[in-house]
């Protein structure tokens, strides 16, 4: 399509063509006549000759060689991790070491949807979603967000990830491994993250281990200020008001979790890459493989909301102890 600039259409090009070519006007006097530059009708003259009608409409802008264009293999890991991981385009750009609008442009090549428009499970193309509202507090401390995320226990010898659905479902017998309590505490600024698989929610055990949460992150330099968590009866308790201490409180609104978003967030990352990562033969070798994905998370793991940088790099006291 020409734009909108253009002096010539098409069918003016033909025009201007047919009059050199076949009724012998000079280039100077067919650009004169038509409002274009002797190049300009030269160029259109040329083609005419060369290719008739079909010479007259417009050529792609794309060069015929693109020497600096990535490799077909990175772009098929590009698109395996877009498939595979379900990554967007900054955290690709990290692992392979690439400019993150290089990897946005391979995917739209290929026209890859964005993963807002895209079904978590299935992949399912969806409406366009609206933009959330993203804030981040200033500096470590000034919020952490606190939450529990339920996951079914691994019964020994492995579940269904190892033996298959219909075994696994079947291999102890009838006795149910049960639900384990993953607490989770993120901090707002910096998404350092304490994790802890514990039996249950009760109002002791999230006290006892905000004492956890909360003695972690001062041995890292953090001085908590505030905690957000959902209306869960846990949270509302005496037992947890008296744990928190002089740290100030604050809940969610009801029925609105993408308020505690980031713990959220942290939740989904704590199941593709942890819980869920690979089939484990026992609970205990998951919870073992806890506390590797922690400091894999916390010191070497890039985070798309930090540019590619570790939480680790945005408490001072961590920064450097990545061994």
């Amino acid at each position: 399509m020409s734009h909108r600039d253009a002096p010539l259409s098409p069918t003016g090009r033909e025009r201007l063509a047919r009059c050199v070519v076949e009724d012998g006007w000079s280039l100077r006097r067919a650009a004169d006549r038509f409002g274009v530059s002797v190049t300009t009708a030269q160029r259109w003259v040329r083609r005419y000759r060369e290719h008739g009608k079909d010479g007259m409409v417009d050529r792609s802008c794309r060069p015929h060689r693109s020497p600096g264009r990535l490799d077909l293999r990175t772009e098929r890991r590009i698109l395996g991790l877009r498939v595979s991981r379900r990554w967007g385009p900054e955290r690709i750009a990290y692992r392979l070491r690439l400019n993150p609008s290089t990897v946005h442009n391979v995917l739209r090549r290929y026209q890859a949807p964005p993963l807002a428009w895209t079904d978590p499970a299935t992949g399912a193309r969806l409406r366009a979603k609206p933009k959330a509202r993203r804030y981040e507090h200033d500096a470590p401390g000034e919020l952490v967000h606190v939450d529990v995320k339920k996951l079914g226990r691994i019964p020994d010898g492995g579940g269904h990830r190892v033996h298959g659905r219909a075994k696994g479902t079947r291999i102890k017998g009838t006795t149910k491994p049960g639900m384990a309590c993953v607490h989770n505490a993120v901090d707002d600024h910096s998404r350092l993250a304490y994790s802890e698989v514990l039996p249950d929610e009760k109002k002791e055990t999230t006290a006892a281990f905000w004492r956890r949460a909360n003695a972690y992150f001062t041995s890292c330099g953090v001085t908590v200020k505030r905690v957000l968590t959902d209306n869960g009866s846990a949270y509302r308790s005496k037992v947890f008001a008296e744990a928190l201490g002089e740290v100030v409180h604050k809940r969610t609104r009801p029925y609105r979790p993408q308020t505690n978003g980031k713990v959220e967030r942290f939740n989904r990352t704590l199941e593709q890459e942890w819980a869920y990562a690979r089939p484990y033969a026992s609970e205990a070798e998951r919870v073992a493989a806890l506390s590797e994905f922690l400091h894999t998370y916390n010191h070497h793991r890039g985070h798309t909301a930090l540019k590619g940088h570790s939480p680790a790099s945005r408490v001072p006291n961590l920064c450097g102890e990545n061994s």
